[in-house]
């Protein structure tokens, strides 16, 4: 192998030029338009244009990929995940120019990679599946018909979906309609392969896969599984190995099986087995995935292997150099998927430029591990072509507990600006007593979040400790504006001791003793909080300890105070003299704008339907219109009865955010 192409963008590839180096095996990236600046383009040893932006005309082109490979001389390509991953004309392609494809071969991608086939595949070897109708469906009609013999609710899937795209649950036979012409344009946009299936969704499951290897010398392994519940849409949040659920049987006889089906189908290369694991330890396979999964550093953190670096060595003919028995579990390791969605706004997808972004050190200790797996850099441009995953965070540790107290911290050390992401509710979903606990099934953000994510209410105690710390910085930031040169004589400001802290609806009165080791904060009341940390005004994260207890926060200066974050909490606090407070309660309040007769696009996106024309009567939860962005189609609906008065968009249109879609009496 002396020169490796990979067929990807983002993360992934620089994951995979990372490993590549090492290996001393030169890379060839390559990039559409919209990735001319990316940072796997400037990390690899070369890199080649292949087209548009749009992923249709440039990354799941296979004769510009071809051509890209022909171009630069490479003799094997690394396809990541996604994209051309798991289609077997590729790899076909590939073995037809004599190239090696690193992943499996062709025969096992068509047998596995397919839902349907390898659904068939599995029940005929015997595997415990999911009750489905597993042939092809030709319309909405044909889906109804089948969900209901089936039985609601179902899973309508994308025969070659993945990421989520393509998939739709359905309760009742108006959204088996709904669903199958949603996911049926969702896979053919992100696919280009719209065949839909249909299965029975179990409605208290969890997901957990199975990570496996094989090589060309008939040895096969499996590397324990991954936890990966934590879902939204069908798409991953936070993804943990080993599972807090699987005993030690349980576990084996996942692992076996999952071998058993990977050797059935003559299988090569790093792949996944996904099963549904009901309360009781029953597990039924869902699907195999025929490559590398977004989630796989959790696998390499507990096992200490390379699975990039296998997939090559097994690719280059290589025996594995491991049995089964080598293969235990050392600690836990926590993935977070940092995504560039508004919590705030139903994780509505967000784009735009990166005007900060400041990851948590690496660190890679005995006791603690931080790895941020990622494609982006401070001033990087996020697209509404791509998938909207930033970066993927992890902690190791020897146990969950600490794994989980360290992604904490790692999330509150993020520093990222100038999109919508999803840190603060990853943060909130590390706090939450049943994740801590590890009680949580594929249904856990939709149900402990039904109304929607609105932010994290810290309890009174931490408050204290927020209000305590910005007291002090505060007073830090004011003397040195004391200090400012320049001012008039006999006109030099004094600073008191007492102010008003207000935050999250509480309000605190204060009294600060500072000396240079630290200040006392005294509440009314007489607790007394100690501060002490080295934070100056400038600083965007303040390491504190307050009340003998570590407290990281994101600072950012505003009028009066701080914005200050931590622990998903977002926190405008404001630090003033009890005069000032006094006053400031009596300025009025500004209220927003009347957008109740307008419905306003949510994300950036294309208008892909509209549903509705002038004068039509809506009811409450009636689609009006879909709009796609980021290869996902996103269903605005009517929030209350009402009739349009006027449509100011057409389809093919692009919106920008809050752009007015449709206007009511």
């Amino acid at each position: 192998m002396k020169k490796l192409l990979i067929a990807n963008r983002g993360e992934i590839a620089c994951r995979i030029i990372r490993t590549a180096r090492a290996m001393g095996i030169p890379t060839v990236a390559i990039y559409s338009d919209a990735d001319r600046r990316a940072l796997h383009v400037a990390e690899a040893d070369e890199a080649i244009h292949i087209g548009p932006s749009p992923a249709a005309e440039s990354y799941i082109d296979i004769a510009r990929v071809m051509e890209a490979v022909r171009a630069s001389g490479a003799d094997a390509v690394h396809p990541g995940y996604g994209f051309l991953s798991e289609n077997p004309k590729f790899a076909k392609a590939l073995a037809e120019a004599g190239v090696t494809f690193v992943g499996p071969p062709p025969g096992a991608i068509e047998a596995m990679g397919d839902k349907i086939t390898s659904k068939k595949i599995a029940a005929e070897a015997g595997v415990s599946t999911v009750p489905g109708y597993m042939g092809l469906i030709a319309d909405a009609e044909e889906a109804a018909k089948i969900a209901g013999e089936i039985g609601y609710p179902v899973m309508i899937k994308a025969s070659a979906g993945g990421g989520g795209k393509g998939m739709r649950i359905a309760w009742d036979e108006a959204e088996a309609r709904e669903g199958f012409e949603s996911s049926r344009r969702e896979a053919a946009a992100s696919f280009g392969d719209d065949r839909i299936f249909i299965e029975k969704f179990v409605t208290q499951p969890r997901h957990i896969e199975i990570q496996v290897l094989a090589d060309s010398h008939g040895n096969a392994v499996y590397l324990h599984e991954r936890e990966c519940s934590i879902q939204r849409r069908n798409q991953k949040v936070v993804e943990e190995a080993p599972s807090p659920f699987l005993d030690e049987a349980t576990r084996a006889a996942m692992g076996a099986e999952a071998v058993a089906l990977a050797q059935a189908v003559g299988y090569q290369s790093a792949g996944t087995v996904e099963f549904i694991v009901d309360g009781e330890r029953n597990f039924y396979f869902l699907e195999m995935n025929t490559r590398l999964q977004v989630e796989h550093p959790v696998t390499e953190l507990i096992t200490g292997v390379d699975l990039v670096e296998q997939m090559i060595r097994v690719a280059r003919g290589e025996p594995l150099g491991f049995s089964q028995g080598d293969l235990k579990i050392n600690g836990w390791a926590i993935e977070s998927r940092l995504y560039a969605e508004d919590p705030y706004r139903n994780f509505l997808p967000s784009i735009g430029r990166l005007t900060r972004y400041r990851p948590p050190a690496a660190e890679a200790g005995p006791e603690l591990a931080v790895r941020n797996d990622t494609g982006v850099t401070e001033g990087g441009e996020i697209s509404m072509f791509y998938d909207p995953m930033i970066a993927k965070l992890c902690t190791w540790a020897p146990t969950r507990e600490k794994a989980v107290a360290a992604m904490a911290e790692a999330l509150d050390g993020f520093e990222l600006e100038g999109i919508g992401h999803n840190l603060p509710f990853l943060s909130a979903v590390m706090a939450h007593p049943k994740f801590q606990a590890g009680e949580m099934t594929t249904a856990f953000i939709a149900k402990e979040w039904p109304e929607g994510f609105a932010g994290v209410e810290l309890p009174e105690a931490e408050l204290r400790r927020v209000a305590a710390a910005a007291a002090a910085m505060h007073r830090i930031a004011e003397i040195r504006r004391t200090r400012i040169s320049g001012r008039l004589d006999n006109h030099r400001r004094t600073l008191g001791d007492d102010f008003v802290v207000t935050l999250q609806d509480a309000r605190f009165e204060v009294s600060l003793a500072a000396e240079p080791e630290g200040t006392d904060v005294t509440f009314e009341g007489g607790e007394t909080l100690r501060v002490t940390g080295a934070w100056a005004p400038g600083q965007s994260l303040a390491r504190l300890e307050v009340g003998g207890l570590p407290l990281l926060l994101k600072v950012e200066p505003m009028p009066l105070g701080f914005r200050l974050r931590t622990g998903g909490a977002d926190l405008k606090t404001r630090v003033m003299p009890p005069r000032q407070a006094e006053l400031a309660a009596l300025m009025p309040k500004k209220l927003p704008p009347d957008t109740s007769k307008l419905l306003l696009c949510p994300m950036p996106g294309l208008m892909v339907k509209l549903n509705v024309g002038p004068g039509d009567t809506v009811e409450e939860g009636q689609p009006l219109c879909t709009v796609e962005a980021m290869k996902m189609e996103n269903i605005l609906r009517a929030e209350r009865q009402g009739v349009v008065a006027k449509v100011n968009v057409a389809e093919g249109d692009s919106l920008a955010v809050d752009a007015v879609i449709l206007e009511f009496e």
